[in-house]
């Protein structure tokens, strides 16, 4: 059983930077993908970012050169560095772990862009 507790959200000014972190507990390997989703009010879970076993990342378009993901195998933790961010990032990001064909999800931590 895997558990997976982020932190790193918060409050922050459009253009600002927010890191967020999720550390994982449980079997878990490096060959494993991480990542995080997001939930905006009104509007569907959608995919942020990936990063998998092999190191290659996947960004949805609408994040593409303003985040990046990052995993520590020795720590089990995923990072996910925001930059340029926009009041559209406003969302709960979960912090997500593949066990094919199993999902692990976190808590959610709350990421709000507004000036």
């Amino acid at each position: 059983q895997v558990q997976l507790v982020e932190s790193g959200g918060g409050l922050v000014r459009p253009g600002g930077s927010l890191r967020l972190s999720c550390a994982a507990s449980g079997s878990i390997s490096s060959s494993n993908a991480m990542g995080w989703y997001r939930q905006a009010p009104g509007k569907q879970r959608e995919l942020v970012a990936r990063i998998f076993g092999g190191g290659s990342t996947y960004y949805a378009d609408s994040v593409k050169g303003r985040f990046t993901i990052s995993r520590d195998n020795a720590k089990n933790t995923v990072s996910l560095q925001m930059n340029s961010l926009k009041p559209e990032d406003t969302a709960v990001y979960y912090c997500y772990a593949q066990i094919y064909p199993n999902a692990y999800w976190g808590q959610g931590t709350q990421v709000t862009v507004s000036s």
